[in-house]
């Protein structure tokens, strides 16, 4: 059996909600006011740079920040050592790439440190500006392509278990009723819908449906972006809704052989961008949808028979 695929690009286009791309956040630490200084004024044009006095004041900054791209830190500082600090970073921030200055030879910490992974480079004082800015822009793509590595291991991961679903619940329910929910269940949490509805189409006419997330008064029947993926079978994109309680809202038909068997409703409380390979996961999870559902009609109908 054959499926056409959609042109994506134009809904992909709606759908993202474009932000002025961000600095990345790095973090120096040095107990010297001086060295903190420059280290900033060093970093502050590329980088969204945060300052630490010390180890505990650095740990504060990261519990309240949240995790940063790379941290440079002075090894001999009082209360704590650099090398302990990061490593205290590091089951927090495994990724975080971590820089270590020193002007001394503390050989064994340091040895210790770059072994165990917590220390990506170490640069002795005093430093060369050109040197240290190449270093952390090493630190920093490599810190961009380790997010990215593991984004995309998340992503098939997903991918996997929404899949797997889909086919657990057309082996395991007895109505396209029952299926509903599960469904609409394994659709929300993938995508972190707020509210995902998953309701059956019969003429063309919203029957019966199944609903994950928080409860709304908003009606599938009344929305003009439900009765346009019903009659185009194109996947329909709204930005602004007349539903307070929604700001971004995605329609996907559940079509099979030129039926719409059902339409799959995605709701998100803030603005929401998703690419186009996940706008692709989407079609072609409904298309599994369409198969789950119209094995489960089957079955339906021999038990009533």
């Amino acid at each position: 059996m054959e499926y056409t695929i959609p042109e994506l690009e134009p809904i992909s286009r709606q759908f993202m909600m474009l932000d002025r791309p961000k600095k990345t956040k790095m973090l120096v630490v040095d107990d010297e006011p001086d060295n903190l200084d420059l280290l900033y004024r060093t970093f502050r044009r590329e980088f969204n740079v945060l300052k630490a006095e010390s180890g505990i004041h650095a740990l504060q900054v990261l519990a309240q920040e949240g995790e940063v791209a790379v941290i440079i830190s002075d090894q001999r500082m009082p209360e704590m050592k650099g090398t302990e600090f990061l490593s205290r970073t590091v089951p927090e921030f495994p990724d975080t790439m971590r820089i270590i200055l020193t002007g001394f030879t503390d050989v064994e910490d340091l040895v210790e440190a770059i072994n165990s992974g917590q220390v990506y480079k170490y640069i002795t004082k005093p430093w060369d500006p050109n040197e240290l800015k190449a270093v952390v822009q090493r630190a920093a793509e490599t810190y961009e392509l380790l997010k990215q590595r593991t984004e995309e291991l998340r992503r098939s991961q997903s991918q996997t278990a929404l899949l797997s679903t889909i086919v657990s619940v057309a082996q395991s329910h007895s109505t396209p009723e029952s299926a509903l929910e599960p469904i609409a269940t394994a659709f929300g949490e993938n995508f972190a819908a707020d509210r995902c509805t998953v309701q059956l189409v019969e003429n063309g006419t919203l029957t019966i449906a199944g609903t994950y997330g928080m409860s709304s008064d908003f009606d599938l029947v009344q929305s003009q972006a439900v009765k346009d993926a019903i009659a185009t079978q194109q996947m329909q994109i709204v930005t602004e809704t007349n539903d307070v309680a929604f700001s971004a809202h995605l329609v996907v038909p559940v079509t099979l052989r030129g039926e719409v068997l059902a339409v799959l409703s995605l709701q998100w409380k803030q603005p929401q961008s998703l690419r186009e390979d996940e706008l692709l996961l989407l079609h072609l999870s409904a298309q599994q949808v369409a198969l789950a559902l119209t094995c489960t009609r089957s079955i339906k109908s021999a038990v009533a028979a």
